[in-house]
Formats: structure tokens, sequence, C-alpha cells
């Protein structure tokens, strides 16, 4: 991959060209006086559709996920200090 290196005024004069070229997946160097200040670059896409629960994708989850904690269980995170 070839690195782009504009100065200021190229990148002013034809900035539509190097957001195309980023668009593509190049990065583009701006410099001032041919000293590098700042990067133009692709950022990263979200992806498309809907994700599945967990990371495994052959994960399936049980019934049982979706049962009502036991009472003791809920009292601790409900901030009861008795239980042990």
């Amino acid at each position: 991959m070839v690195m782009i290196k504009i100065n200021i005024a190229e990148a002013k004069a034809h900035f539509s060209r190097y957001i195309e070229t980023v668009e593509r997946g190049e990065t583009v160097t701006v410099c001032r006086r041919n000293v590098p200040v700042a990067e133009i670059r692709p950022v990263s896409r979200p992806p498309r559709g809907k994700r599945r629960v967990g990371i495994d994708r052959g994960m399936e989850i049980p019934d049982s996920f979706f049962e009502p904690l036991p009472d003791d269980l809920l009292a601790a995170f409900e901030g009861d200090n008795d239980v042990r």
C-alpha cells in the first residue's frame, strides 16, 4: 500500500478526491511544510444486521435462563445484608 502525503493547500483544493481515496481504505497524511500533522483514515463501520446473543455462534440459551432467580439471590441484589 502506498502512503499518500499531501500538503494542506493540496488537501483544501482537492478534499473530495482524498475523501474518496480514504473511502477505498487508504490513509492520507496531511503535512504542513512537508512535516506530517494529521491523518485522514477510514473509520470502522458498524456491523450490519442484528447481532446474535453471546460470542459463540452456536450458543443456545437454555429455557432455565429466563426463570426467576431464587429469593436469596434476589435479596442479595436488592441489598439485603442478612443473606449469607
